[in-house]
């Protein structure tokens, strides 16, 4: 009797131990999710025995954000910084023998794109001396090598640690193009579609002095071409370059296609290899080096020739220009991939709210999902020496971080070599879990993330915040990533449960989920969501009365139409969402998509650019609405946000405009606009999400 009472005893303290544990572990608060560490890049070695990795951070004092470059010794497990002042979009590359490091730093004002360094190099010409820097593995130096005064837009390495490829903006023709219209006929007059065929890059030879790496190198021209650069990659067996070209302003895919350039006959024209009609990247070379490798995402066909996919991957022979498709069997969305030492690869795939890793022996081999964690394989990488393979890996209760495994079969056994976000482990976060419903309209089941406030997992009559991911061709999936735009984990913590819908339209669900989107962007994917709510407050998930609505992009489109479709939400957050498609359509930077989506121009199918625009029923509002948007978005124009501030405003609604300086579509330039967004969202659900 008396061990039966001491097991008792013991069993009893060991609950109370643990529930003690569990309940003091602390909510995560506003000052520290916007602490967290994400992973822009990851990189083996050509020897593999070391990992380059880039760590992106916010820095408060200087508001902006701090890219930290760092490289992994993989025998020793030993990390060292390279440089705290890493590029933000040019990511830095290993030399063909490794002994070198390419990388450019940062040294252009925060918000970085290519338009903007195009708009920059126009009006600020000529530029102060421009560097790429060498990092040696040997002494651990990092030295600056000149390479002119143009602005760098990629590079790329050629078969030799001496030599390497550089696109730059032609700031050169564009100073020559802008003399000409500055004369006394047009004084300071901008003629735009002329202006706009300025957008032209110049591709150099860079050859180092190995014995004099400080000293001005030389710079042969080898070609110019008439669009912008958005990569390179060098083929030592056919001395070719490839090339993509890109646009900043997005009318026609037809100007994003891959090209090559015959190195032994630079008089010649680039070659076109493409004519899909979709936006091409990841360019790498198959292991012997005959075929090149690349995503591609479309987004439509203003030729009816190509349906809305998901991102594919495709391999295309160098030699005859044949072009095949791979992973043909997967339904799902393409992230990433790497190539291994035997010609074979991984594929980084998300199917539903799942990014899982699988790999592809051969063309005619099926996919193979190896059993990995639950979550998100963000990045992935792989040695061709000893196929040690890396990866970026999160999920909604695991925050991300650097793995290493030696072997595939090994996965739940990769060991995470960067602690950045063990904060996050240290605090109580939400549990999540999927959550189906069916839109009985017509029978389609759909799929949403439900976020649970911390200790609340499965309760009953909860408050709800429905956060509507962006796209419309992304998904809200199982990783832990929290930020002014995924804010879900926040938002759970302060107390509301959180529905993060894949609408119709969302990746992860086939191409026919996709499709189905067009002639009724709006209407469908918001049935979807409205179902939804329905099916939660069916289950006694959600409380009637206590019900919410907000997202960012198109997560905004879709917010901005069902508070005109129904007044049962308590309050709204509008994040730089159209408001009216005509003259969005006129004036943003992706007209390729309305033009899809819709089925046409406005002038071809008015009745849906109407039907489908919130403004021509904002009659119908009653939803307290807080609203954001960067005050230098070309994607979703700011005058968008202002008439629908206006429109609230005229109807008697609630409404609050925030604008963000210097930001474009992304919050991404200074990290206190990201937290003050978010801190605001709070706040405007505190003050109305409980009031029905």
């Amino acid at each position: 009797m008396l061990t039966v009472c001491i097991i008792l005893y013991l069993l009893s303290y060991i609950q109370g131990v643990s529930s003690s544990t569990t309940q003091t572990k602390p909510k995560l608060t506003l000052d520290e999710c916007f602490e967290y560490t994400t992973f822009p890049f990851i990189r083996f070695s050509p020897d593999g025995q070391y990992l380059l990795y880039q760590t992106k951070i916010p820095s408060w004092n200087s508001n902006d954000f701090q890219n930290i470059l760092w490289i992994y010794n993989i025998k020793q497990q030993k990390k060292t910084i390279i440089t705290r002042n890493l590029h933000k979009s040019i990511k830095p590359q290993w030399s063909p023998n490794g002994q070198w490091i390419a990388l450019f730093l940062n040294k252009l004002p925060a918000n970085s794109s290519v338009h903007n360094q195009y708009q920059r190099s126009m009006n600020n010409y000529p530029q102060t001396e421009q560097y790429i820097y060498l990092y040696s593995l040997s002494t651990n130096d990092l030295l600056p090598v000149q390479i002119g005064k143009d602005i760098p837009l990629a590079f790329t390495w050629s078969n030799t640690d001496l030599s390497l490829y550089l696109a730059t903006i032609n700031t050169q023709i564009t100073m020559d193009n802008n003399n000409d219209m500055n004369n006394e006929e047009w004084k300071d007059v901008i003629q735009y579609r002329q202006n706009k065929i300025y957008e032209q890059s110049s591709i150099y030879r860079i050859v180092i002095d190995e014995h004099n790496y400080v000293s001005p190198t030389k710079r042969s021209l080898v070609k110019n071409v008439s669009f912008l650069v958005g990569e390179l990659l060098f083929v030592p067996l056919q001395s070719k370059l490839l090339i993509t070209s890109v646009s900043p302003i997005i009318e026609s895919l037809e100007v994003f296609e891959i090209y090559s350039i015959d190195l032994r006959d630079i008089v010649s024209s680039p070659v076109r290899l493409t004519d899909d009609e979709s936006l091409e990247s990841g360019l790498r070379l198959s292991i012997d080096g005959t075929h090149v490798l690349f995503l591609s995402r479309s987004l439509g066909s203003g030729r009816k020739k190509f349906n809305d996919t998901q991102a594919r991957l495709y391999s295309m022979n160098l030699i005859d220009g044949q072009t095949t498709r791979l992973a043909q069997s997967f339904h799902g969305d393409i992230y990433d991939y790497a190539l291994n030492s035997y010609g074979g690869l991984y594929i980084l795939g998300q199917l539903g709210t799942e990014v899982q890793i699988y790999s592809q022996e051969s063309l005619s081999s099926d996919l193979i999902l190896h059993s990995g964690w639950n979550g998100t394989y963000e990045s992935i990488t792989v040695s061709n020496q000893n196929n040690f393979i890396a990866f970026i890996y999160s999920s909604t209760q695991n925050p991300m971080e650097v793995y290493i495994t030696k072997h595939m079969d090994e996965l739940r056994s990769a060991q995470a070599i960067t602690n950045e976000n063990k904060l996050f482990t240290q605090r109580s976060l939400p549990q999540s879990k999927t959550y189906q419903w069916k839109n009985e309209d017509d029978h389609q089941m759909i799929e949403g993330l439900l976020h649970y406030p911390p200790g609340k997992f499965q309760a009953k009559n909860l408050p709800l915040l429905v956060l509507i991911h962006g796209g419309p061709y992304l998904g809200s999936i199982n990783r832990f990533l929290p930020d002014w735009y995924s804010w879900a984990p926040l938002a759970a913590t302060e107390g509301w449960l959180v529905l993060e819908p894949n609408y119709r339209g969302s990746s992860g669900y086939g191409d026919k989920f996709l499709n189905n989107l067009r002639y009724r962007p709006l209407s469908l994917p918001g049935r979807d969501i409205l179902y939804g709510v329905d099916q939660l407050i069916r289950d006694g998930i959600v409380d009637p009365l206590r019900v919410n609505i907000g997202g960012y992009s198109y997560g905004s489109y879709l917010t901005n139409w069902l508070i005109t479709q129904t007044k049962r939400f308590n309050a709204a957050l509008s994040g730089s969402g159209v408001i009216e498609f005509t003259s969005s359509w006129g004036a943003m930077n992706l007209p390729a998509l309305l033009t899809y989506l819709m089925g046409g121009f406005p002038w071809e199918v008015p009745h849906i650019y109407q039907n489908e625009s919130p403004m021509y029923q904002l009659d119908r509002v009653r939803t307290p609405t807080l609203i954001t948007t960067g005050e230098n978005d070309s994607r979703v124009p700011k005058s968008q946000s202002y008439m629908l501030e206006r429109g609230l405003y005229y109807r008697g609604v609630p409404a609050k405009l925030i604008t963000f300086p210097n930001e474009g579509h992304a919050l991404i330039n200074n990290p206190w606009h990201g937290k003050i967004k978010v801190r605001e969202e709070l706040k405007w659900l505190k003050k109305y999400g409980n009031q029905s």
